[in-house]
C-alpha cells in the first residue's frame, strides 16, 4: 500500500486541508492519505497552538467515515520539535510493508532546503507538491506536481473569527465547528 503523509499543525483543520487530502487520495497513485498532526513544527511558533490531542481529535472528526483519509498522531511519541525526516524514518521502520510519500504545498517545498536532512527525504521518498498561489515551482528531485483545487482559507483566520465571535460555518466541517464552539477553543 502507498500512503501519502500530509503533515500539518491543523490548528484547526479546515475545508481547504480536506479538499487537498481528498483530491490527492483520489487523483494520484496513493492508496490512502494520513493527515499527520504535528505537535510542533520547528519552523513555526507554537504560542497559538491548541493542545495536540485536541487538534488530533478535530482531525479524527473531520475525516470520520472517509475510507481513504486517516488522522495520525504518530509524531506525538517522537522527540520534539518534530522533524519530517525523523518521522519518516520511524514510520518506515514501524510499517515496513508500506510505502510512504510526502504531500506538501509549493510554499513549503520552496523552503525544503531548510529542513533537517532534506536531501535524505527527496532521495528516498516520493514527494507530491500541490501548487499554491504565489509559490511557483520548478520540477526537481522527481517531485510530482499537482493542481489540486485551492480555497483561500487559513487556520489563522479561523482562529481569529472564533475569537471575534464570527461564524466559521463552511470553513470547517459542521461537527468540527460544533466541537470548537462547545469546548471554547480559540476564544
Amino acid at each position: 500500500m502507498k500512503i501519502g503523509l500530509y503533515f500539518g499543525s491543523f490548528n484547526p483543520i479546515h475545508t481547504g486541508h480536506l479538499i487537498i487530502a481528498n483530491h490527492v487520495a483520489y487523483n494520484t497513485d496513493l492508496d490512502k492519505v494520513w493527515l499527520v498532526v504535528s505537535p510542533h513544527n520547528p519552523l513555526k511558533s507554537s504560542s497559538s497552538l491548541l493542545n495536540e490531542h485536541h487538534r488530533f481529535h478535530l482531525v479524527e472528526m473531520a475525516v470520520e467515515g472517509e475510507a481513504r483519509l486517516r488522522a495520525s498522531n504518530i509524531e506525538f511519541s517522537l522527540p520534539r520539535p518534530s522533524y519530517t525526516v525523523d518521522t519518516l524514518t520511524y514510520i518506515s521502520e514501524k510499517f515496513p510493508t508500506q510505502e510512504f510519500a510526502v504531500i506538501m504545498g509549493s510554499d513549503s517545498f520552496q523552503n525544503i532546503s531548510r529542513w533537517k536532512n532534506y536531501m535524505h527525504i527527496v532521495q528516498n521518498y516520493p514527494i507530491y507538491v500541490y501548487r499554491r498561489p504565489g509559490h511557483d515551482i520548478e520540477p526537481m528531485f522527481g517531485v510530482k506536481i499537482l493542481d489540486a483545487p485551492m480555497l483561500d482559507i487559513s487556520s489563522t483566520s479561523i482562529r481569529q473569527y472564533v475569537k471575534d465571535g464570527k461564524s466559521i460555518k463552511y470553513l470547517v466541517p459542521d461537527n468540527v465547528q460544533q466541537y470548537i464552539l462547545d469546548n471554547g477553543y480559540y476564544k
